[in-house]
């Protein structure tokens, strides 16, 4: 129930972040608050799966013996905060650790507060009459020192029945740092609240549902970025770049996720799209419809490449090494993406996604805007060798490809110079390796907390 609580018990398990979300009435409710971390944390997960060549054991004692001096110098507030982090993001929460200075704190307490709302909008034992109203409010209870939601049957319920913990840590944060919290939390709300009964139709309804769930965390993230003073103003003004970085990401996991979503009768692909192809999305998944499924498909994949250059434009004006790697990698990850599910059969019989060794190596590279666009390049090539003379989007494609390779082949002699306190290459392996060792540590943790009220 909604009001005073006390501590939620910390489980041993971790969790892994559950999308399947019922469809509500004639619509369909937010797939997923975090694109921004989603792309990675899948890539992130693959990679960190036991490989010998990436795993030499010396790395892996200096890299806990950091988190856990780390960890040591936190107050048990913010270390439970950190904890929550590695239970409903697991390997991703280490690329936020990898952030410099405060905005470390600043965007983890921003992903927690965004999980917790999440998990609201994703509860369907909440009915409409209390959900409306606690979306609409959400950005209040952040300065209500005692609020929490116990009833929530989410994986991730630990983050509404403990949300004091969270709200105390946000309350502890610097004032620019709230307000733009604040501000998103309200926006986001009142979005996710408008699209609980509402279909994603048109193709600007599209871009306005993705928007919500998707272009605010961008924005709200470069906010946060410029507010650090570790980048410019101007990263954090520009929404509409932003926008499109959330944009970019939100479009590749609902076009990868197709089967996915129609097993769990979820609905995210915009009607003005399918409809040209069939007389239900479901039908597209037909053996017979595969021609009509493919030219749909490539529709979404060029409607989503058409946001590159706003991206491209946006990592161009990033200074600070963390932030580049911590914003970057997912943009790679979402383009290779795009490639795989190009014309693809797969997207419409199976699972679609990047290779291990690919996503190691993307994450390796992609630390540089030289290496970031030679990458964009590439892929976007392979893509135009892949587009069909008969595909009916045939001709957005190639334009839309046409100026993406224009944006990667701009000359470079602007780009700022980043600040890394470590090299790049280095705080891309230190990702990986700080991956696996976070998830040790804060299982340890968890089991000491365990073991410890049981002896009590």
């Amino acid at each position: 129930m909604a009001g005073a609580c006390c501590k939620y018990p910390v489980s041993l398990s971790v969790f892994k972040r559950s999308l399947s979300v019922a469809p509500r009435g004639c619509g369909s409710a937010p797939r997923s608050l975090l694109p921004c971390w989603r792309v990675g944390e899948r890539a992130l997960q693959e990679a960190a799966r036991p490989s010998s060549a990436l795993r030499p054991a010396c790395f892996y004692r200096h890299t806990a013996s950091l988190c856990l001096s780390y960890q040591e110098s936190m107050s048990d507030s913010l270390r439970t905060c950190y904890l929550y982090l590695n239970q409903t993001s697991r390997s991703f929460a280490a690329v936020i650790q990898a952030l410099d200075g405060e905005l470390r704190h600043a965007v983890c307490i921003f992903y927690l507060v965004l999980r917790a709302l999440d998990t609201v909008e994703d509860d369907m034992t909440i009915p409409l009459d209390k959900k409306v109203p606690m979306l609409n409010d959400f950005h209040t209870y952040l300065y209500q020192d005692d609020w929490c939601f116990t009833e929530s049957h989410e994986k991730d319920r630990q983050v509404l029945a403990d949300f004091p913990t969270i709200s105390l840590e946000f309350r502890n944060l610097a004032k620019e740092y709230r307000d733009v919290i604040s501000d998103i939390c309200h926006r986001m709300g009142v979005g996710m609240a408008e699209f609980l009964e509402k279909k994603v139709g048109t193709m600007k309804e599209w871009d306005l549902y993705c928007h919500y769930v998707a272009g605010l965390v961008g924005i709200g993230l470069s906010q946060l970025f410029s507010a650090s003073l570790l980048e410019d103003p101007e990263v954090g003004s520009d929404t509409e770049l932003a926008n499109s970085m959330g944009l970019f990401l939100q479009k590749t996991n609902i076009i990868r996720d197709y089967l996915e979503d129609m097993h769990e009768a979820r609905v995210f692909w915009p009607q003005e799209a399918w409809s040209q192809f069939a007389g239900r999305l479901e039908d597209l998944a037909q053996p017979e419809k595969l021609e009509s499924a493919l030219s749909c498909l490539n529709l979404l994949v060029t409607d989503a490449l058409r946001h590159v250059p706003d991206v491209i434009a946006y990592l161009s004006r990033l200074r600070n090494q963390t932030v580049f790697n911590f914003c970057a990698i997912p943009q790679v990850m979402a383009i290779a993406t795009l490639l795989a599910c190009y014309n693809n059969p797969m997207v419409f019989q199976g699972v679609v996604k990047i290779r291990k060794g690919q996503a190691v190596t993307l994450m390796m590279e992609a630390t540089s805007m030289r290496a970031v666009q030679t990458i964009i390049a590439q892929y976007s090539q392979e893509i135009l060798q892949k587009v069909s003379h008969t595909d009916p989007s045939r001709d957005k494609t190639l334009c839309i490809l046409a100026l993406i390779r224009e944006k990667s082949a701009l000359s470079q002699s602007n780009l700022p110079t980043r600040t890394p306190h470590l090299s790049p290459m280095y705080l891309s392996a230190a990702m990986l390796l700080a991956a696996l060792s976070w998830q040790y540590l804060s299982t340890t943790e968890a089991q000491k907390q365990v073991t410890g009220d049981m002896q009590g």
